[in-house]
């Protein structure tokens, strides 16, 4: 069989020489034929400098993408698993936060007949108050996606060839991985590891980054937010109702009094910023139809040595990248 490893890259100029050492040296006791699929997400660094020399000191078995400018993460993963050739292919980072002494165990399992096979991450050295939000989120959010998602359960997963080709047939613009990894199905199994330490280089995912993608996952794979504000609706104008009756009630027993001030401001701010908050719902929504509807690429690219390239076209069948049958 063959194995391809899918990796994007964004500013990982010190470790990925050390990355790419430990792989191979993991690779060369495992009988697979395979590939490394790297992809530069618009690296400030010398990120793409470094990839060059992997791809001439390791020919034949590195492929590179290098993006015009930063796209993300999503659009990198796309990248990769459209370059990737192999019979199964394996998500990984660059920062060595995925341990490569797993991939072994991964293909164990994936020969026991298993489409996905997901390395689920203990939160041992994380700051508590992150752990416990992230465990909130998920605990909350699973309550409205359509989908499950997993703390714990990230990119570090092996996919079959059925798993990835499910995965390209997706169209959309603004992916959201955990939750299409979760929509695909197949068989899926999971296994736990330690957590392991960033080798090199700094975090790229800040605390607003972070609540970006959580909203992203929030707003991906269901559309209750948006029944949330009939049923705020419904309720206030309830609310309305009742106090219009014990308004007129109080009227006609006790006579006219002046209207409280107090009581006013507060349900004049009360409802100015509940229908600013469903507003802002409602624009989430229209704002991916929007990105939709222009089917731009999802990310272009400037240079690779795998073939020649321009864009990632999503069209009528799903996703096709311009330039390239590859991508």
């Amino acid at each position: 069989m063959k194995l391809s490893i899918v990796v994007p890259c964004y500013n990982e100029e010190a470790v990925l020489s050390r990355f790419d050492e430990t792989v191979r040296a993991v690779l060369a006791g495992l009988a697979v034929e395979y590939e490394l699929c790297y992809v530069d997400d618009g690296s400030a660094d010398g990120t793409l400098a470094r990839l060059r020399g992997l791809a001439q000191q390791h020919r034949g078995t590195t492929r590179y993408l290098s993006f015009s400018r930063n796209f993300g993460k999503e659009p990198a993963i796309l990248a990769g698993l459209r370059e990737a050739t192999g019979d199964a292919v394996i998500l990984m980072d660059a920062d060595l936060q995925h341990p490569p002494g797993l991939i072994e165990t991964m293909l164990d399992l994936y020969q026991l007949g298993h489409d996905q096979v997901v390395a689920k991450r203990s939160r041992t050295g994380d700051r508590r108050l992150r752990s416990t939000l992230s465990r909130l989120y998920y605990r909350a959010v699973n309550q409205w996606v359509d989908v499950e998602l997993t703390d714990g359960m990230g990119d570090f997963r092996l996919l079959s060839r059925k798993a990835v080709d499910a995965l390209l047939s997706l169209p959309e613009y603004n992916r959201f991985s955990k939750g299409l990894f979760s929509w695909i199905g197949f068989d899926t199994v999971t296994f736990d590891y330690r957590n392991a330490a960033r080798e090199a280089g700094e975090t790229k995912w800040r605390f607003g980054s972070l609540v970006n993608y959580g909203i992203d996952g929030l707003l991906s794979f269901n559309c209750r937010p948006l029944r949330l504000a009939i049923y705020a609706g419904l309720g206030l104008a309830s609310l309305a109702a009742v106090y219009t009756l014990w308004i007129v009630g109080a009227a006609l027993a006790g006579g006219v009094t002046a209207p409280g001030y107090v009581t006013l401001v507060a349900i004049i701010v009360g409802l100015g910023g509940l229908q600013m908050v469903m507003l802002g719902l409602i624009g989430e929504y229209i704002g991916r139809i929007y990105y939709e509807a222009k089917q731009r690429p999802h990310f272009l690219v400037k240079e690779s040595n795998a073939a020649p390239a321009t864009a990632s076209v999503p069209g009528p069948a799903g996703p096709a990248t311009a330039g390239s049958p590859t991508g």
